[in-house]
């Protein structure tokens, strides 16, 4: 893989003087940061962030006052280096981990039933053409290269405890493999809130929880609208976005 240019790398301050070191290559978007507030994690839970890259979710987490075991999972070297650099310049937060393990893999590295949040940001890209010889790290963040829907399932039945959450975002277009995937796992789907940039907008992101061991009923959200009428932030999104935006 590609080794991180040190030099196009940039800080940016999420607020109550937390500070994360982004990259073109290991940085976030919208979608990491509507994840992590829908995930909402008491101070207690303990957490996992699989797929973490720069480690936004765990991060926005220790900024909001999660005092329990946080830990950011990502199967590549460099989203993890760079984590733990994060770690440093944030004076090394005795409840923060970032470890490089392949999900897949992951009883080797994280004890199994003992979480009680399990969150993912997943590659969107179904793959047809098989594991690439030389994968980017633009490729395995963006296609289901190293990680499937159900890979990712599977890893958060494996982690959590039973009641616990499993937390995703995704496209629209793969809510069905979604479901299926968490239902077969034995993750029953609770909550689901379609993201839209306006109402006349058709949704391009789903947020979704679902309950290891839970009983079937799921939660139909309203709408989250990105964008008012002019085109400008909507409240609920300047609410969710907080300290950062200062």
């Amino acid at each position: 893989m590609p080794k991180q240019d040190n030099k196009s790398e940039y800080v940016e301050t999420l607020g109550s003087g937390v500070k994360l070191i982004c990259s073109p290559i290991h940085g976030f978007g919208t979608d990491a940061i509507l994840l992590a507030n829908f995930a909402a994690p008491r101070k207690n839970d303990k957490c996992v962030d699989l797929g973490t890259g720069c480690g936004i979710i765990p991060f926005i987490w220790l900024r909001d006052g999660v005092e329990n075991e946080i830990v950011g999972v990502d199967i590549q070297e460099a989203a993890i280096n760079q984590f733990n650099r994060s770690l440093e310049l944030n004076n090394n937060p005795s409840n923060l981990k970032g470890i490089n393990q392949d999900l897949r893999e992951i009883g080797k590295a994280l004890p199994k039933g003992y979480f009680d949040v399990v969150t993912m940001n997943p590659p969107y890209k179904p793959t047809g053409t098989g594991i690439l010889s030389q994968a980017t790290p633009e490729q395995i963040a963006r296609h289901e290269i190293m990680c499937t829907i159900d890979d990712a399932s599977k890893a958060a039945s494996e982690l959590l405890q039973f009641g616990g959450r499993f937390v995703m975002c995704h496209r629209p277009e793969r809510l069905a493999d979604v479901i299926c995937s968490m239902r077969a796992n034995g993750i029953e789907p609770k909550r689901l809130r379609m993201v839209q940039k306006r109402p006349d907008t058709q949704p391009w992101l789903f947020l979704i929880e679902g309950k290891k061991g839970s009983k079937p009923f799921m939660e139909v959200m309203p709408p989250l609208f990105i964008q008012d009428e002019e085109g400008n932030d909507s409240e609920e999104l300047v609410k969710i976005i907080g300290d950062y935006r200062d």
